[in-house]
């Protein structure tokens, strides 16, 4: 009877190992698929599109009936927007998350809250381009602007900043927050020495996130930018139209009337590739130099 027990402990056990490797080389080879197509995907776009990029490229004037034009016064408007966008979103965005997962008490009204931030999060965001075309072009007859653009990309990266923060401060174990209340800081001192600095890597990483997809976005700059530009490259008026690089792209890859669109669609995709990248690793550059800090110390 024992002998049989055992048997079956025995097949139990070696069905588990088999399940969990079976399992686990799924979830390898579902891993190695998705960044096989995201490399390839990335590859093809900067072979296409890199040899083409050039100073005149990324500074000229776009022409609608030449060919040569460039991209420069579109580059330009979607670095203005993403600053304008990040300015504000970022100060609120984090103020929120340290308040709704600090100081906020957790009765229905907070719960209430933190569903309307997740709803907010996943709203497509032609429905933010929407609000922003209503509110700046219709009600306060603004018009396309750079500035209502920003707004509105704005809104969009709030919520999505509001929950990683909230979460990466949720994470951080409260064993670090009773060491800092036993050495007498107070709430803001715990904070802002202990807290947000061990939240930081989530935090940055968060924001990262929101400023790459806020660079690329297009719906949001199409209902409340417009899809033209000043014509100037260094207009730093924000009541300018507000056309970006993907409004461009778009442009240029359905609409485009120059004999080589599509060369200039693969240059300006190959450029918002880079960008992103740049971008991802200057917001992280303060983790970098921290760990650096650290290893060296």
């Amino acid at each position: 009877m024992n002998e049989q027990i055992f048997r079956k402990y025995v097949i139990r056990r070696k069905s588990s190992f088999a399940m969990d490797k079976i399992f686990t080389y799924s979830l390898w080879l579902v891993a190695s698929m998705i960044l096989l197509l995201v490399t390839f995907l990335l590859i093809r776009i900067l072979w296409n599109g890199l040899p083409g990029i050039t100073l005149h490229f990324l500074t000229g004037i776009p022409d609608e009936i030449e060919a040569g034009g460039g991209v420069g016064p579109f580059l330009f408007n979607s670095i203005y927007i993403l600053l304008i966008s990040m300015a504000l979103s970022l100060p609120i965005g984090i103020g929120s998350g340290i308040y709704l997962a600090e100081y906020a008490p957790n009765n229905r009204l907070t719960g209430f809250i933190r569903t309307s931030v997740e709803g907010l999060a996943s709203v497509p965001s032609i429905i933010f381009g929407l609000f922003g075309y209503v509110l700046f072009v219709d009600v306060f007859q603004m018009g396309l602007t750079i500035l209502g653009a920003g707004i509105a990309l704005s809104l969009l990266n709030l919520p999505v900043i509001t929950r990683v923060t909230e979460e990466a401060i949720q994470a951080i174990p409260i064993d670090l927050r009773e060491a800092s209340y036993a050495l007498g800081a107070t709430k803001s001192q715990t904070i802002w020495k202990v807290i947000i600095p061990a939240a930081l890597s989530g935090i940055i990483t968060g924001s990262a996130l929101a400023a790459c997809r806020a660079f690329g976005e297009s719906a949001v700059i199409l209902l409340a930018g417009g899809t033209g530009t000043s014509g100037i490259m260094w207009d730093f008026n924000p009541m300018s139209q507000g056309g970006t690089l993907p409004i461009h792209l778009w442009y240029a890859q359905s609409e485009a009337l120059v004999e080589d669109a599509k060369q200039i669609a693969d240059r300006s995709a190959a450029v918002m590739v880079l960008c992103i990248l740049l971008i991802n690793m200057l917001i992280r550059l303060p983790i970098l130099i921290r760990d650096f800090r650290m290893w060296k110390h």
